[in-house]
């Protein structure tokens, strides 16, 4: 039996209600995006990375972004990003998709090889994982993976109803349980309370302030848990800002 095709699939969009542009805002000279980008290829176990954008002119400059730098853009439904997904999936063929937000610049590509190869080598198989899961958190907010099976999540296409199941596009697996196999990657100890994340003003100036501290973006995510440990005043930045909770949905609809 051939090994699945595991595509991450990074939904991304130009529409952001707290920081509008904020997956092409500057970073360092790049495009927070491209940072997404070149950290997610560098994981061990992914075959191919897309790019999952609403269809609409607003977002056309994603679009031209992935063309230029040879990245597979699917285009779709602008506030039903499972659709977007499972659009995204057939396309690419993928057999495992690894689901990744656009505004994490610091997604970590040894924590990427790791739950790829955790999730394609469980036994039994596994439907959906997750580093995070609504009743918790122990890894920073900004590293968070989602990784499911093609068929799971044709599944969760299939019947998912609810606004925030459409937009969030995993949370079907939260809510149903019990019909899914479903792990979840933590970590001890938990650093659950720091926000890595670009989704405000605040975000982005201390994402240009990590990203200030080294030379390129190879550095891990324990290269920045040192760095807040030697200036612990770079979690003041972002301190006020609220993390959005999974059932809420964009107003804008």
């Amino acid at each position: 039996m051939s090994a699945p095709k595991v595509v991450a699939i990074i939904q991304a969009r130009m529409g952001s209600s707290r920081l509008p542009g904020k997956v092409l805002a500057d970073l360092n000279g790049q495009p927070v995006l491209a940072w997404v980008l070149r950290r997610t290829q560098r994981a061990a176990g992914i075959h191919q990375v897309a790019v999952a954008a609403p269809a609409g002119a607003e977002d056309d400059p994603l679009a031209v972004y992935c063309a230029e730098h040879g990245v597979t853009c699917v285009r779709g439904s602008l506030h039903d990003v499972l659709d977007r997904y499972v659009q995204a999936a057939r396309e690419t063929q993928a057999d495992v998709i690894v689901r990744i937000t656009g505004d994490c610049p610091f997604i970590d590509p040894g924590l990427l090889g790791e739950y790829v190869q955790k999730f394609v080598s469980a036994d039994p198989p596994l439907d959906f994982a997750a580093n995070r899961l609504p009743q918790g958190r122990t890894i920073p907010i900004g590293l968070d993976v989602e990784l499911c099976t093609r068929a799971a999540l044709e599944t969760a296409w299939a019947e998912a109803k609810e606004p925030h199941q459409r937009e969030h596009v995993m949370p079907f697996f939260y809510e149903h349980p019990e019909r899914f196999n479903i792990a979840e990657f933590t970590h001890e100890p938990s650093y659950g309370e720091l926000r890595w994340t670009v989704d405000t003003p605040e975000d982005l100036e201390l994402a240009r302030a990590i990203a200030g501290n080294f030379p390129d973006d190879t550095f891990s995510w324990k290269d920045i848990l040192a760095l807040f440990e030697a200036k612990p005043e770079l979690a003041n930045i972002n301190a006020a800002v609220q993390h959005k909770d999974y059932r809420q949905v964009d107003e804008r609809r």
